[in-house]
């Protein structure tokens, strides 16, 4: 498998590629900014981008969504409860920074426990609300994509429309301490963690 994370745009938010090696086929976890960047990293790595998945619909995380969507002809997949976000900039908070971002709907809603194949990888959608109401963290392997449900050291902002701080505590603590603590964890803004790390030192948990 192929997975790499860099950091994209002004909020500085993670983008993710994940490929299959037997297959070349790759995906895309929130296109945040910087398209033209994240397609050179695709044709660095030899990868056919089948996949857009959202991990929700905040602006920092969709930006270069369209992009990406046009260059590459990939299945955008955003949660059920998030997907009125990409067609409303006041939902996706774009009308607050002046940006007014509208995007076409997505090609697919997901549910929780719903398998993604990315070739001969597969993806597990948990969905975490609290953050949004339909955030999701990604299960790759035995690592995890969170999102913007949890940090290194932190949680996700709940002070946003929809966002929810005990939802999203409660989502934390059901769905992702429960796995094992050697788990790293790959957040939507910096450095990535491990679930037993977070155990110990995160104080919102």
């Amino acid at each position: 498998m192929i997975f790499e994370g860099f950091e994209v745009g002004p909020m500085a938010a993670n983008c993710y590629i994940i490929g299959c090696e037997k297959t070349a086929v790759g995906a895309v976890v929130d296109p945040g900014a910087e398209g033209g960047r994240i397609l050179k990293q695709l044709e660095r790595l030899k990868l056919k981008c089948k996949h857009i998945i959202l991990t929700h619909g905040h602006v920092d995380h969709i930006s270069a969504l369209k992009e990406v969507r046009e260059a590459t002809g990939a299945e955008v997949m955003i949660h059920k409860d998030d997907a009125g976000m990409l067609t409303s900039p006041a939902q996706n908070l774009s009308l607050f920074m002046g940006s007014m971002l509208k995007f076409k709907e997505a090609d697919r809603l997901l549910e929780d426990g719903e398998k993604i194949k990315v070739g001969n990888v597969t993806l597990e959608v948990i969905h975490t609300p609290g953050h949004t109401p339909g955030g999701i963290c990604l299960k790759v392997g035995n690592d995890l994509i969170s999102g913007d449900t949890l940090f290194a050291g932190s949680v996700g902002r709940s002070d946003f429309p929809g966002g929810d701080h005990n939802v999203l505590i409660n989502s934390i603590k059901t769905k992702l301490l429960a796995f094992p603590d050697e788990t790293k964890v790959y957040p939507g803004h910096g450095p990535a963690s491990t679930i037993g790390q977070e155990k110990k030192i995160n104080p919102f948990l």
